[in-house]
């Protein structure tokens, strides 16, 4: 038998982020909070941008500030007058999609927590490398923190200090690219 898409399905095949896996200007600035935010202190920012049934995040946020409406395969909003940047939804997002960013963190530096799931992990005083979305190189940065998932999750965090500048754009490390700090 055929298959039949649906035009929405279709359409969205023909996004920039579907093509090539990365998210462009765009996409990124919709589920960015604005610059009043940040000067609060952290914040989730979900880059999720494909339309799939998961809702694991709104489940974990206490503060109820992910909501994912009217249907459950709609991409996650974050009401960022609520989040508190706490990283529940972080270590509950299966698609390592979720971000916590502190542009509070120092007068130069933000704090960017990423989501992690690679061996072998960095060590809290080491400089990791950033990747950006496209897996470039934007420098190397002090691990300031490692927040281990436990037994029963296996999502580590880890915590590097960036230039306020580039806090929007490192969005991993690469595996086993430590130096000492």
């Amino acid at each position: 038998g055929k298959t039949i898409w649906s035009l929405s399905f279709a359409r969205s095949l023909e996004t920039p982020t579907i093509q090539t896996g990365i998210p462009d200007k765009e996409a990124i600035e919709a589920v960015t909070p604005d610059e009043t935010r940040f000067l609060k202190g952290a914040v989730a920012i979900a880059e999720c941008f494909q339309k799939i049934p998961c809702n694991p995040c709104t489940k974990a946020c206490v503060k109820k500030a992910i909501h994912i409406e009217p249907d459950i395969n709609e991409t996650p909003k974050i009401d960022f007058d609520v989040c508190n940047g706490c990283g529940a939804c972080m270590l509950k997002c299966p698609g390592l999609a979720i971000f916590i960013v502190d542009k509070t963190y120092s007068s130069t530096e933000a704090l960017v927590k990423l989501p992690f799931e690679f061996l072998p992990l960095p060590k809290k005083g080491e400089l990791a490398c950033g990747l950006n979305r496209s897996g470039e190189a934007l420098g190397w940065f002090p691990v300031v923190q490692l927040i281990q998932g436990g037994a029963k999750n296996k999502t580590n965090i880890v915590c590097l200090a960036v230039p306020k500048e580039l806090a929007m754009d490192v969005r991993a490390i690469k595996v086993g690219g430590y130096q000492n700090g």
